[in-house]
């Protein structure tokens, strides 16, 4: 079901209505039927592995009373322990069993030594990697007396399975969404309707630029050692604008849908390509996974290697982007694309240069601003050549057809029109964030407060709705961050 599908916005429009008119009178009754909701959305895809999420919601529900309650310090780190193997154990089964086993065969049969193991055809259960990592956050907070746990398992099993965030996040913590399943919801007109804004946008971003932009960048990078270096350059354009479009319209729609419903989730973009360094840019990018890592990774392991000064700082950065890249799935390329991230920010480090940084207010960017983020984004853009590799080998294979003085040459394209017409959309993305870049999201306008923002902005929502219907790719095509 997905959020691209007429059957969700049938699903979604039959559960809103009864969600504000039936059951808004006792939050109670509103917070069961939406973790109904959430199980029948979740089943929908794949009713076998409800169990699965059901289970993992109860540990964690449990463990997380006894690890408060418990007084005996020790038995309080051995239940995190506990929860934590029991997340990571799954995660590590589902998503790396192969990664691991295959390797470790292949050295046992080198050395004549066999043994009664083989590979398996495992399928990933969606969603486990973020609702996995909302459920250790919530247990190392109790562990850290940084929140209380919840005594209602119906509010702890709706935090992990909320459906809007539940497949591909953001991933919200415990004590900024929980509070909110605790109190009495009312419906917001102003919040509806800015909600309703970010879904169209996330549309848009999602039907017209990413999914026409997978039409071109799949041609490219199969044919790629039969196009000239130009070409490859114009698919890794394409697929870095491609992969936010569509992991960042997933997320506008995500938050979107959540504030229809009275919530507010964890923003998960803040216009990356604006980034004036790779440390802005992580800060702007997947903003919710980059928190949690900071927050039970990167700082756990400064804490430790404190002692080394900077040193120290570049290791635990090192080991907190090669687990990032790591999370996205059990390949090479993912942790070449972490470790190399990692690498991009020790001359920051080296230079005392971490600190956030701000863009002026002004309309068009400095000179300097402008040099800053078209380094930033490049940077991006040649570490995703790996990130899109399916193998090491592959990915060495496109930097080596990259390098070339075919890069000069005009770019051969299957269709030149629908190619333009793409990058007229990007261009359109890019132009809109950059005005709104101080606004939470792209279409965030209400109030209008004067004749010229009214027409403006009732010009670009009729130009999105055209854009949509005209130019929409048809199939309802999966999101890309749901393989992760």
């Amino acid at each position: 079901m997905l959020f691209n599908s007429a059957i969700f916005l049938l699903f979604f429009t039959l559960f809103i209505l009864l969600y504000w008119l039936v059951f808004n009178k006792i939050v109670k009754v509103q917070n069961i039927f939406l973790l109904l909701a959430s199980y029948f959305f979740y089943a929908w895809w794949d009713v076998k592995f409800l169990l699965l999420l059901i289970t993992s919601s109860l540990a964690y529900f449990y463990l997380g009373i006894y690890i408060s309650k418990t007084e005996n310090t020790k038995w309080q780190k051995s239940l995190l322990y506990i929860g934590i193997f029991q997340g990571i154990g799954l995660l590590l089964f589902f998503k790396y069993y192969n990664f691991f086993i295959l390797p470790l065969l292949g050295l046992f049969h080198s050395l004549n030594v066999n043994f009664n193991f083989h590979s398996l055809n495992i399928i990933l259960p969606l969603g486990i990697s973020f609702y996995t990592f909302k459920g250790i956050g919530y247990l190392v907070d109790i562990y850290n007396d940084k929140i209380k746990p919840t005594n209602d398992p119906v509010i702890f099993l709706t935090y992990l399975s909320f459906f809007p965030t539940l497949l591909s996040g953001p991933i919200d913590s415990a004590h900024s969404f929980i509070p909110q399943l605790e109190k009495k919801r009312a419906f917001d007109f102003s919040q509806s309707l800015d909600g309703s804004m970010q879904i169209l946008w996330g549309f848009f971003k999602k039907l017209v630029v990413a999914d026409n932009c997978a039409a071109i960048t799949n041609y490219l990078f199969d044919n790629y050692p039969t196009l000239p270096a130009s070409s490859l350059l114009l698919a890794s354009f394409l697929y870095t604008i491609q992969l936010y479009a569509d992991f960042s319209g997933y997320s506008d729609m995500a938050i979107g849908f959540s504030r229809l419903l009275g919530f507010n989730v964890t923003k998960n973009f803040n216009f990356p390509f604006y980034a004036q360094n790779i440390a802005d840019f992580w800060q702007r990018w997947h903003i919710s996974l980059t928190s949690w890592m900071t927050e039970y990774v990167f700082t756990p392991l400064s804490f430790t290697f404190r002692r080394t000064g900077k040193i120290g700082v570049v290791f635990a950065i090192l080991i907190n982007f090669i687990l990032v890249g790591f999370w996205h799935g059990p390949n090479w390329t993912y942790i070449l694309y972490g470790f190399l991230h990692g690498c991009y920010f020790i001359p920051l480090v080296m230079q005392d240069r971490m600190a956030k940084v701000k863009l002026k207010d002004r309309l068009f960017p400095t000179s300097i601003e402008l040099v800053k983020m078209l380094g930033t984004f490049s940077l991006v853009m040649f570490s995703l050549l790996i990130f899109k590799a399916s193998s090491l080998s592959q990915a060495f294979s496109y930097f080596s057809h990259i390098i070339s003085f075919t890069v000069f040459e005009i770019p051969l394209v299957f269709n030149i029109q629908s190619t333009l017409v793409v990058i007229f959309f990007c261009i359109i993305v890019l132009l809109v964030e950059w005005f709104q870049r101080h606004k939470d999201h792209a279409l965030q306008f209400f109030p209008i407060t004067n004749k010229y923002h009214f027409y403006s902005r009732s010009l670009l929502l009729s130009f999105l709705f055209w854009a949509i219907i005209l130019w929409g790719a048809s199939g309802n095509k999966t999101f890309m961050y749901f393989q992760f």
